[in-house]
């Protein structure tokens, strides 16, 4: 059973999520949350999977809650609930520690399909959004001819699967594009996150636009 911590200042919305999410039967609403604090208290005291958090919430908003989640319960999954557009928050969010983001404009067999994507471990969104999210939230720096100093504690063949995860990847597409066995990316992926001190794929991409390797 996944269980989900619902967050967000509108009670409408939760009482919107928590009727998709109950109709599915490996899906537990254990709480709710009205902004970022309540949802990192409501993680940690249930023990939840994910939190699914609203961006603009009061008090504490929903990259602060991020964080807070992150220090208080680290095993805790966070998805991003964002219109995208309007959103100025959404890389702060990801460098906060979000394991993706979901559009507002959601259908419910997509929002719960998404929830068992995050508690897998996928990334949840398309390589072409997370450019565009990116791009628009980080000053590009000038391509190099070398390895960023950022990545040179990797060793080549990490280097490949960093690249290739940079670019959205799963596992199994990286390992046909470097003709490595799905488990062997897969530690390379668990040495390299350790390596440059990241938490998951998703601030890998961020990581990787940032110091333009991307």
């Amino acid at each position: 059973m996944i269980t989900v911590v619902l967050a967000d200042d509108q009670a409408l919305i939760r009482g919107g999520l928590r009727a998709i999410l109950d109709a599915e039967p490996d899906i537990d609403v254990v709480a709710e949350a009205a902004d970022g604090r309540e949802a990192s208290r409501a993680a940690r005291e249930h023990g939840a999977d994910i939190v699914l958090m609203d961006i603009e919430m009061p008090q504490v908003n929903g990259v602060e809650g991020i964080r807070l989640t992150a220090a208080a319960r680290p095993e805790t999954k966070v998805l991003v609930l964002t219109t995208f557009d309007l959103d100025e928050y959404v890389f702060a969010a990801l460098k906060a520690g979000a394991s993706g983001f979901l559009l507002k404009t959601v259908s419910p067999a997509d929002l719960a399909e998404a929830i068992r994507a995050c508690h897998g471990g996928q990334l949840l969104f398309a390589p072409e959004v997370t450019r565009r999210l990116v791009d628009a939230f980080v000053r590009r720096r000038p391509a190099t001819s070398g390895v960023p100093e950022t990545l040179q504690c990797l060793t080549a063949r990490e280097l490949d699967v960093f690249l290739a995860l940079a670019k959205g990847l799963s596992n199994a597409e990286i390992g046909g594009r470097l003709y490595l066995g799905e488990a062997t990316v897969k530690t390379h992926v668990t040495r390299i996150l350790a390596k440059l001190g990241l938490r998951d794929r998703v601030q890998a991409v961020v990581l990787a636009y940032e110091c333009g390797a991307a």
